[in-house]
């Protein structure tokens, strides 16, 4: 059985693989030299100084941003970074279980679980408000409020077809979630000196705040262990938060304000990977052969090292995505917004873990 290009010529199933591949291969490659420059440059750090201040990870996204801003990736690269920064994260993710016991959630307690859906749904409440008070479209506003408050791209990538948004909203909420992503995670940190937080409140915080799985990693390995492990199991309730939201959003959409005179309908359904993505069922199912035992101590050691390249790769290629200028032709209001939204949403979570009392 063939591949059919045109009307006229059929590619053999096995050329279109290999023709696929030949086009991840430069993105890849230059996914792959940044990552190795990030790397050297921790290694450098360590030997200078005993202790790498500035991690790969961060490394990566910011060597990934200034190759962005003083160069466009040309088409033959595109395929490539798309695929590091979305394939290759999702599958770092994932690795990522086999190191995690599910015995911290339990650990947690009900009233952290607790802590952390209410959070969310306050979030969105209280995003929505502020965009609808400064203008924005009821579309725009959900994917905003949704995108601050559950998990950034994945979120409104997941609403945007149930309540019919525009392309330019979803480009434009996309946006500025990619670059406040990145500041969210070189940000975040300071908060430590700056509140008092212990690496066990960092955690919490960390994963109540920053959008992506990976991006909390990034936020998180500099500061240790507990940090990590605290913010990842966080984040991940968090993220399982955006199935029952979608659905809730897929009730409602029909309710939405008018825009332009014309009620849009929903488009797209509600498939199971909407929901749950297959990446968090993956980190989930290897958590749990990890809780159980049947993944020993000398085989998640070196699935953790691969987990960790992969994220380095993977910020690598999100850093080479995000183009710092999209702020300066994005409107006052929308930067407004966005940000206020991410305020409001970090002090309900600096407040929920003082409320928690979360040591």
């Amino acid at each position: 059985m063939g591949v059919k290009a045109s009307s006229n010529l059929t590619i053999p199933t096995g050329a279109a693989t290999s023709h696929r591949r030949s086009a991840l291969l430069p993105g890849i490659v230059l996914c792959l030299g940044v990552t190795g420059i990030a790397i050297a440059i921790q290694a450098w750090e360590e030997r200078a100084t005993g202790h790498p201040y500035i991690e790969a990870l961060v490394i990566a996204i910011l060597f990934g941003i200034a190759i962005r801003t003083v160069w466009m990736p040309g088409e033959r690269f595109r395929a490539g970074i798309a695929f590091s920064a979305k394939q290759l994260l999702e599958l770092a993710v994932t690795l990522m279980g086999a190191s995690v016991s599910l015995g911290a959630i339990v650990a947690s307690g009900p009233a952290l679980l607790t802590g952390i859906v209410g959070t969310v749904l306050l979030a969105i409440v209280s995003s929505y408000a502020i965009c609808r008070g400064l203008g924005l479209p009821a579309r725009m506003a959900i994917l905003v409020a949704c995108g601050n408050a559950i998990c950034g791209n994945s979120a409104i990538a997941a609403v945007a077809p149930v309540i019919g948004a525009d392309s330019k909203d979803v480009a434009g909420s996309i946006a500025f979630t990619a670059v406040l992503g990145v500041l969210m995670v070189l940000g975040l940190p300071l908060f430590i000196p700056l509140v008092g937080l212990s690496d066990h409140q960092y955690g919490v915080l960390a994963g109540l705040t920053v959008y992506a799985v990976p991006q909390v990693l990034a936020a998180t390995v500099p500061v240790g262990l507990l940090s990590t492990q605290v913010g990842t199991l966080v984040k991940l309730v968090r993220v399982l938060m955006l199935g029952p939201v979608v659905i809730a959003f897929s009730l409602i959409a029909h309710r939405l304000p008018l825009e332009d005179g014309v009620r849009k309908a929903s488009t797209g359904r509600l498939g199971f990977t909407k929901l749950v993505p297959w990446f968090i069922l993956g980190f989930l199912g290897l958590a749990s052969l990890r809780s159980l035992g049947l993944i020993p101590e000398a085989a998640s050691g070196p699935v953790r090292q691969l987990a960790g390249f992969l994220t380095i790769m993977s910020m690598a290629a999100l850093g080479l995505g995000v183009d710092v200028r999209v702020l300066a032709r994005m409107g006052g209001r929308v930067t407004l917004a966005v940000t206020g939204s991410l305020a409001v949403l970090l002090a309900i979570s600096l407040l929920l873990i003082r409320a928690l009392g979360i040591s």
